[in-house]
């Protein structure tokens, strides 16, 4: 039998370069601490984490430069669009992450954020490192080629 899918799970914003400007070693899902409004944002879609990275700093993990639309109905509690907002790991993934960053020179690259089944917003984040023009374009080349592949199989029967 098929699986209904999940009326709460839904993906919010995705930053769909990620995978071609970085080669994305290994990747972890972290919460966020969010205001009210920025949630009631959320949920009318209104957010963008392209131009965003997560950086570790005094032992604690923040999301840095990520986008959420102000909104409306909020006058007085309202919040800041672009404010660094903390990311919740535990202590060993936060010690993970350090190492990762500071002696291998990976960076952490929002990937996706979503609300989870149980209506919580959750951030995925990769441990990555940056492309070079040349894996880029090998990278380009190999999606090209899959896709003729398909076409002829496709022609072939």
């Amino acid at each position: 039998m098929a699986q209904k899918s999940d009326p709460n799970y839904r993906i919010i914003a995705e930053n769909r370069r990620a995978r071609y400007d970085y080669a994305i070693e290994s990747d972890l899902e972290c919460g966020i601490m969010l205001m009210g409004s920025e949630v009631k944002s959320l949920r009318a879609g209104q957010s963008q984490i392209a131009e965003s990275y997560a950086t570790v700093e005094d032992g604690e993990l923040w999301l840095v430069n990520s986008y959420i639309a102000p909104y409306a109905q909020a006058k007085t509690f309202g919040h800041d669009e672009r404010r660094r907002r903390k990311l919740l790991v535990s202590k060993r993934e936060m010690a993970r992450l350090w190492a990762a960053t500071a002696k291998d020179g990976m960076t952490l690259v929002p990937m996706v954020m979503y609300f989870n089944h149980r209506g919580l917003v959750k951030l995925k984040i990769g441990v990555a490192k940056g492309k070079k023009l040349a894996d880029k374009r090998a990278t380009e080349a190999k999606r090209d080629w899959d896709k003729q592949k398909r076409r002829l199989l496709k022609e072939m029967g």
